[in-house]
């Protein structure tokens, strides 16, 4: 079977990454995007079926993996009907088009899927998102899953190479932490898990490559890095790995305000580890290097 991938999101901080791992993988990639389509990436709209059937025709990949979604809780909240047009309905399109061509579809999708209230979550396990976001990608999920050969990958809060702080959920603490003019509250409740996209990227890269070989890749499947931390700890982090001062941070021990997050989604990842032996990116190793070009010290 051809090593041929498509990446829908293909210009988001996961979708990039992935692009460059398959590519450097000695894989035929196309990665797709629609408002900040540049470069190698093809501009194609996921809601227009003519486009999506246009591209997996003319491409004739092997493998799809949709990154593609509005991600952020809040604006989920604020775009009921965008993001169910994104999430939801775009998945639908994207897997039955697939299912009729015979691709392996690879569905990017989130610890949010769970409640919080009783990690860690083994693939297998039921269900519950407290947010519209949690909500929309489970939909996805089981959209996905009607094919048997498809796969889910579950990934919680993520990091990497950022072209601005804002990019991710982690690096747009640090700007709070540059700022010392002045107190900054961080939340010290909700735990989470950061994980590199290197090591997303890395995971999806075996699924794709075992779905080719021949092999059983679908159902679901968890990745996530070790480390369990708050925003408040991750913050002190970044500050301790420049030498920076963490005293303007102040820790919340109420849970966040906008749409509700759940307390501990912390995922079962033994399967994947078993079957593929990756080892997750140390936080504090992780991050510096993500940071640093956006660190200049004083007097430089």
């Amino acid at each position: 079977m051809a090593k041929r991938v498509i990446v829908t999101g293909g210009s988001g901080l996961l979708g990039r990454q992935l692009v460059q791992r398959f590519a450097s993988d000695e894989w035929d990639c196309l990665g797709l995007a629609y408002s900040r389509a540049r470069g190698k990436l093809r501009k194609v709209d996921l809601c227009d079926a003519s486009q999506v059937e246009h591209v997996l025709d003319d491409f004739q990949p092997s493998v799809v993996v949709h990154s593609a979604a509005e991600r952020r809780p809040d604006v989920v909240e604020k775009k009921p009907e965008a993001t169910d047009a994104l999430n939801v309905a775009a998945t639908g399109l994207l897997a039955e088009l697939c299912s009729k061509r015979g691709i392996f579809l690879l569905y990017m999708s989130t610890d949010y899927v769970f409640d919080g209230r009783n990690p860690p979550y083994k693939p297998g396990d039921t269900t519950n998102p407290l947010n519209t976001y949690g909500q929309t990608k489970r939909d996805g999920e089981n959209i996905v899953l009607k094919q048997a050969r498809n796969a889910v990958l579950r990934v919680p809060v993520l990091y990497g190479e950022i072209e601005n702080l804002g990019e991710s959920a982690v690096t747009t603490l640090f700007s709070a932490v540059l700022d010392s003019s002045k107190p900054s509250k961080m939340s010290d409740y909700e735990r989470r898990y950061p994980t590199h996209v290197a090591d997303v990227a890395q995971v999806c890269v075996q699924l794709a490559s075992t779905h080719v070989a021949g092999k059983a890749a679908g159902g679901v499947w968890h990745w996530s890095g070790s480390e369990c931390l708050t925003k408040y700890s991750m913050a002190c982090a970044m500050a301790e790995v420049f030498n920076l001062s963490s005293s303007h941070l102040v820790p919340i021990s109420q849970p966040s305000g906008g749409a509700p997050r759940p307390y501990d989604c912390h995922l079962d990842t033994s399967a994947t580890q078993q079957a593929y032996h990756i080892q997750s990116t140390p936080f504090t190793g992780g991050i510096k290097q993500v940071l640093e070009p956006f660190y200049k010290p004083v007097g430089q």
